[in-house]
Parts: C-alpha cells; structure tokens; sequence
C-alpha cells in the first residue's frame, strides 16, 4: 500500500513539473516570437515623411520631399483616399507613398521665439532722440491713436528697418516702443529661422505673424534681418530656394497686413548694404532708420542711464569719462560701467572711483581692438 502511494507522489511530482517545464517554454517561445519581430521592425528601412502636391490619377501622385524636389510616384491600394496638402510616408529608395499620417501641421511657434512684454522704457533710451521721435511717429502714434489716421486718411507704415553699427541700442528701442505701447513683443532672429528650419521656414514665418495678430496689439522685431532677406541669387541649391521661400512668406504677410491692424514689424540689421530692395521698397519696411554710435553727448545720457543704481565717488567727472569712450557704442558704455564694479569689488570698495572707470574703458578698448584683430587674421 505504502509502495502505491509513493508511486503517486511520484507521478504526481513528475506531472506537475511537466506542466511547468511546458508553461516555462511557452513563454520562452513567445519571447522569441516578440524578439524577432523587434528584430525585423528594426531592421526595416526608415520610411521619410512628405508632402501630397497633387494627385495626378488613382494610383499616382506628386510628392514634395524635405529638400524641396518634387517626384512623380505610385500609390499603395490600402493608401486611403489622398489629397493635396496630406503628409504621407514614402520609400526611400523608390519614394512610393506607403501610409498617409496624421501630422500636426503647426508649430509651437512659442518654442521659436522670445514673447515677451517689455519693462524697458523711453527713460532707459539715451543718445538717440532722433530715433526715438522717428520711432514714435511711425510705430507708436498709430498704434496709440489710430483714429488720427483714418480722420486724415492716411495709411501708416506697416513697418520700420533699423540699421547700424552692432550694439548701438536697435533692441533697446524696439523694447522701448513695445512697453510704451503696452504691446506683445515677439523677438525673432533671422539667422536662426534660417539655419534652424530648413523646409519649414515658410509655415514658420506664416504662423508667427498668425501669433502676432491674435496677440495684437503687437510688434514682431526680426533681428538679424540680412540673414532672410539678403540680395537673392540664382545659385539652385535647396538651401537658397528654401531662403527664398521664408523671404517671400515674410513679404506676403507684410503686405497681407489690414492699413490699420495692431501688428508693426522692425526689422534691425547691421548690413543694410547686403539687403534685398523688395523688402524696402513702399508699403513695406519702407522707414528706414540709421541708429548711429553716439555723439558725446549721446555717450553721456548713457553713462548716466548705467550709473542709475552704482555707487560711485562725489568727484567723478562724468566729461572727462565720456571723452574717454570716444566711439564706443551704448553696449560698450554699459560694459564699461560694469568692468569698473568689477575693478572696484576687486579692491573691496563700496563705491567704484575714477581709476577704476580709467582701467574699464581701457579693458572695454582693448577687447575691442583684439576682436577686430581676430577678425582680420581670419582672412590673412
């Protein structure tokens, strides 16, 4: 009896083992199975993401890949219907559409550029009262007082260039009249629009000014601007052509502007030489104005504006400094003030003396002269 009863436990320990083993190998087997399938999806070539032109018959159609080209190409059965402006997967090699795809066709257009609403003011601004008087007239008056406009029937201008040396205060001002204005400031950069989004930097510029108006009243400052809008050229490339759409998508939202909508472009550039004519000529960023190096005058509004909040000694000579700073720029001015903290911080002093202002603007002139030295040896 006792024999017959091991012998169950035997059976017993042996069956349920088999049935482990058996359950262990099903999920071995699975594992493999779903392994292998990674293995093959990973191994399938990318597929690249382009754009329907137009369908050209049931199983055909014209396709815009990133760099611009346009093909003739075939279309899967199970496609789905298409039309023209879808975004759709293509082979690489042969470029059939395989699968049409659901893409957003809009940016975050906040990610791209800076909004903001400035705190900088009139106050903040010395040295250029021509400038400023011209910026008032053009950018703020209207946006202030449109119905002085519409009583005399005039249009404003749509927009303004602000050409000059670098650092000579064409953002200072732009963020100026924002403030006063108590407009939305939407900083663009033109270099970067450019380099960034090749193949999109059209639908980029368009949702922007898109932005801009439901932000109205607002100002879209375009820095950089020769980097977009530079004398076209007939090279062919995919990256001029690309340019020269972003540029045309900018000249059609300037003129697409209402005479009177609450969006003002300024555009600032440092080669006003280098600039295309169209995006000048009438009706356009047709103000243009020169915001030069200041004057000794101008350098001593400035060097006030800076020493605002600075402790600085009862004797500084405030003419004898700004004839010291005899071509610098309103940057170089602040830099200026700041290096002299500096020096005064190194010799543990609460206010900062003339010495220390005397070594700043010497620093602040050699930095100047090695950067421009650095530059030439660049060409030889």
């Amino acid at each position: 009896m006792k024999t017959q009863e091991q012998l169950d436990k035997v059976i017993y320990s042996y069956s349920t083992e088999t049935t482990q083993l058996e359950e262990e190998n099903r999920v071995l087997r699975e594992t493999v199975s779903r392994l292998d399938e990674e293995l093959q999806r990973i191994k399938a070539p990318a597929l690249m993401v382009c754009e329907v032109q137009a369908l050209t018959g049931k199983q055909q159609a014209i396709i815009r890949i990133p760099n611009g080209n346009r093909f003739l190409c075939q279309v899967a059965s199970d496609c789905g219907e298409l039309s023209a402006g879808d975004q759709v997967l293509v082979e690489q090699k042969n470029l059939n559409i395989v699968k049409k795809i659901q893409l957003s066709k809009k940016f975050n257009v906040e990610k791209f550029v800076i909004i903001e609403k400035p705190t900088e003011t009139w106050q903040d601004v010395g040295g250029l009262q021509h400038v400023v008087q011209e910026v008032k007239e053009v950018i703020e008056l209207p946006l202030l007082k449109p119905a002085l406009f519409e009583k005399i029937g005039i249009k404003p201008p749509k927009g303004i260039l602000l050409y000059g040396e670098p650092g000579t205060g064409k953002t200072l001002v732009a963020k100026a009249v924002a403030s006063s204005t108590k407009a939305t400031f939407i900083h663009v950069s033109g270099s970067e629009l450019v380099q960034k989004f090749i193949g999109e930097g059209a639908k980029l510029v368009k949702e922007i000014f898109d932005m801009a108006r439901q932000k109205a009243p607002a100002i879209v400052f375009i820095d950089e601007l020769d980097a977009l809008a530079a004398k076209r050229i007939e090279i062919g490339t995919s990256g001029e052509r690309e340019v020269n759409r972003t540029f045309m998508q900018l000249l059609a939202e300037i003129d697409g502007f209402k005479p009177l909508d609450n969006v003002k472009v300024i555009g600032a550039t440092n080669r006003k030489d280098i600039l295309d004519s169209a995006v000048l000529r009438p009706g356009r960023l047709d103000r243009l104005i020169h915001v030069d190096v200041p004057d000794a005058e101008g350098r001593t509004e400035i060097l006030k504006i800076h020493l605002r909040g600075m402790r600085v000694a009862k004797q500084l000579d405030l003419d004898d400094l700004t004839g010291r700073m005899d071509g610098f720029s309103g940057a170089e001015i602040r830099a200026a003030v700041t290096e002299a903290g500096y020096f005064a911080i190194r010799a543990n002093r609460s206010a900062a003396i003339k010495q220390d202002f005397f070594s700043a603007i010497e620093k602040v002139r050699r930095s100047e002269e090695e950067e421009g030295e650095d530059y030439l040896g660049m060409f030889g």
